[in-house]
């Protein structure tokens, strides 16, 4: 084969090339035109008010509950351990005072409760106590282990001590903490939630 032939089947190869590689761009710009552009999506899109919306992976530093039109971010999550018993009580910060959500599963049933601190003794009473007008009478108490995750004002971990009261038509609550042998116990009044009375929005995954 002449020079010639050599060098004209180089071209054709190369030209053929250039359509192969044109036609395929030309695809891909038009496959790109038609394709409807990406959505930007609403961050509290995931709303639920669900009892699959408590818990650990959903609720935690960065969720919002809302309750009764006001919205609280959750600054911090407390996780306690008794024995084979877990619980939890997330930090709610708004305008006005920070309050706390315990958040608990006994044989299937979710309790929610919401409470805010008050003075009270420096030693936790035993059997019955009239607060703010309501009997309570004790429920139960106890020595559990915790862990932190955000800004809850606690270490990363420890030991708790707690002693839990109700009221007779176990609406209302009051609650005894001390998080270290020797300290003051802090002292909560609480009411107890149905799901329904509040939306989550999830927390974002850990590390998002």
């Amino acid at each position: 084969m002449s020079s010639f032939l050599i060098f004209i089947a180089i071209i054709l190869i190369i030209a053929a090339g250039v359509i192969a590689y044109l036609g395929f761009r030309a695809k891909r710009q038009a496959e790109a035109a038609n394709r409807p552009p990406a959505q930007r999506t609403d961050p509290l899109g995931s709303a639920t008010s669900s009892t699959s919306s408590f818990g650990p992976r959903s609720l935690g530093p960065g969720a919002i509950v809302s309750y009764f039109g006001v919205d609280y971010v959750v600054r911090g999550t407390l996780t306690l351990r008794e024995g084979p018993f877990v619980w939890w009580e997330h930090l709610l910060a708004s305008e006005g005072e920070p309050k706390w959500l315990s958040v608990e599963e006994d044989d299937g049933t979710l309790e929610l409760a919401l409470w805010h601190k008050r003075p009270g003794p420096s030693s936790a009473p035993q059997g019955t106590v009239q607060v703010e007008g309501i009997d309570y009478t004790e429920d139960e108490r106890g020595r559990a282990s915790y862990t932190t995750e955000g800004n809850t004002g606690l270490p990363s971990g420890g030991e708790m001590d707690y002693v839990d009261f109700v009221s007779a038509d176990g609406n209302s609550l009051l609650g005894f903490e001390r998080w270290a042998p020797g300290q003051v116990w802090e002292v909560s009044v609480g009411r107890t939630l149905l799901p329904g009375e509040l939306t989550v929005y999830p927390a974002p995954p850990a590390g998002s």
